[in-house]
């Protein structure tokens, strides 16, 4: 699955109370604002600084940029229609041979419980099995955020391995999961 040629540009995708759109430099302040958050950055990997520096989100962004730019993830600004402010992320990137892991997601907390992440999900995934026709996706999360093991369970992912990661808040058990095309394709309509 890793070709390595470069990915397509980010493109804009449509859920029923969703607009997920490419990330861009104007949504640096609302990310600023929205994420240095404990709730949402506990359960994320050491390499984000907490506390939350004044300048992670230009810093995060220009990274982020630079990795589109060179046609090496997805970005896309999690948006409500009717409204183009960003609530939330989410990021896909093929198999490199090694990591597995390939998709990443945060959500403004003021927004959980709804079920948006999933619907983010399931249009990220779709893109990921109809559009690029990729294979599977590898998925992972600390087995202590209940919402995100929700979502890839609801996917239809099945856990493949746990092993101790640490996490900004610590020690804790990190579950990957793997989702393959032909299972979720199969799935009953809902």
């Amino acid at each position: 699955m890793d070709d390595r040629k470069p990915l397509p540009p980010t493109p804009v995708l449509e859920t029923a109370r969703l607009i997920l759109r490419p990330l861009a430099e104007t949504d640096i302040p609302t990310i600023q604002r929205i994420f240095p958050q404990w709730e949402l950055v506990k359960h994320l990997g050491p390499q984000i600084p907490w506390p939350y520096p004044g300048d992670g989100a230009a810093t995060n962004m220009a990274m982020c940029l630079d990795q589109r730019a060179k046609g090496e993830k997805f970005f896309w600004a999690i948006t409500l229609k009717g409204d183009d402010t960003l609530r939330g992320r989410i990021d896909l990137w093929p198999f490199d041979g090694q990591r597995r892991d390939m998709r990443g997601f945060w959500l403004d907390p003021e927004l959980w419980g709804q079920g948006l992440m999933m619907e983010a999900a399931e249009a990220v995934t779709a893109y990921a099995f109809e559009v690029l026709e990729w294979p599977f996706l590898y998925l992972s999360n600390s087995a202590k955020n209940v919402g995100s093991h929700r979502v890839k369970e609801k996917q239809g992912a099945v856990e493949i391995a746990r092993e101790p990661f640490a996490y900004v808040s610590g020690p804790a058990d990190k579950v990957t999961w793997i989702l393959r095309r032909e299972a979720w394709l199969a799935r009953p309509a809902t």
